[in-house]
């Protein structure tokens, strides 16, 4: 290989890694905690994640890439682009990345990283797909329905951080999509009301019916009663799912098992406040205050991993 391709290409890497680690600092607080808790050689391949899962959630929603990481004259979105025809463009992008040709700075380190800890394909591909569901549908008729697009939004994100630490086994990713898609939904009926204000509805349409909701009910200031049972019923099996996933912590070690007590006691207490809330998320969103991040973060850094209390908190 010619000595000065190798070189060229080492600045290239070195290049878009900087910016991929710019843009997480940027904009993730999720990868802030993860980057701070992360030995320091995952740092940057946590960072090239991040910005890839960034890059096709902004294209998904708002029809753009951030033009750092493009690189490419037809990924800095035309005007009126069709958000599907991007998402295509996309994710050709990434099998040219899988055939060891990328071809912009965000791809260049995804190639790297890929080939360096030996991840499949399949977990990128599916939140390309998930962007694109977002494009077709804004309803989900089954509580099926929605499992299967958290199958592409949120559970990939878990199977990729898992292979950054290297587990591969099928019982870890099983139990790793449990606590993923408990996430994806605790962030669900967190946000019912600024969902519905942008034309979202992800409470199962079963469900409404079952319960007696109606989308004029979601449009209103507070929670019916009605609508209260119903979160009531989304919380409890969201718990459960949490429950389902609790065992992973027990199987990884050392960061990454402070990791998954941090976001499974952070999803937890976001349903406690719904619960404490009286099941009421149109009156107002709850969240978390940066005091509560703050305690969750050294209860679980200072008292080992917190999977007891986790337990407590999905019982």
């Amino acid at each position: 290989m010619d000595p000065q391709t190798t070189s060229e290409r080492a600045k290239a890497l070195a290049k878009a890694r900087k910016q991929c680690r710019a843009l997480a600092r940027a904009h993730g607080e999720n990868f802030t905690v993860l980057s701070v808790l992360a030995p320091r050689v995952l740092r940057t391949h946590l960072a090239v994640v991040y910005a890839y899962c960034r890059a096709v959630d902004d294209l998904g929603d708002e029809g753009r890439l951030p033009l750092e990481l493009a690189g490419r004259s037809d990924m800095a979105v035309p005007p009126g682009a069709q958000r599907i025809v991007l998402l295509d463009s996309f994710e050709r992008q990434l099998d040219l990345a899988y055939g060891g040709r990328p071809e912009s700075p965000l791809f260049v380190g995804l190639a790297a990283t890929a080939a360096e800890f030996d991840l499949p394909v399949e977990p990128f591909r599916r939140l390309v797909e998930a962007n694109r569901m977002d494009q077709r549908t804004n309803r989900y008729g089954t509580y099926a329905d929605l499992v299967r697009y958290c199958e592409h939004s949120a559970t990939p994100v878990g199977r990729i951080v898992l292979g950054l630490y290297r587990i591969r086994d099928e019982e870890a990713a099983r139990l790793s999509d449990a606590t993923c898609t408990a996430l994806q939904l605790a962030n669900f009926w967190q946000d019912v009301k600024r969902d519905f204000a942008i034309g979202r509805v992800y409470l199962p349409q079963e469900d409404l019916v079952r319960f007696g909701v109606t989308e004029a009910d979601l449009a209103a200031d507070r929670g019916s009663d009605a609508f209260r049972r119903l979160l009531e019923f989304e919380v409890g099996r969201t718990r459960a799912l949490f429950a389902e996933g609790l065992p992973l912590i027990d199987r990884v070690s050392g960061h990454l098992r402070v990791d998954l007590a941090l976001f499974t006691r952070g999803g937890l207490a976001i349903l406690d406040k719904i619960e404490k809330r009286g099941y009421d998320t149109l009156a107002g969103r709850p969240r978390l205050s940066r005091l509560e991040k703050a305690r969750i973060f050294l209860a679980v850094a200072l008292k080992g991993h917190g999977r007891q209390r986790a337990a407590e908190q999905a019982s």
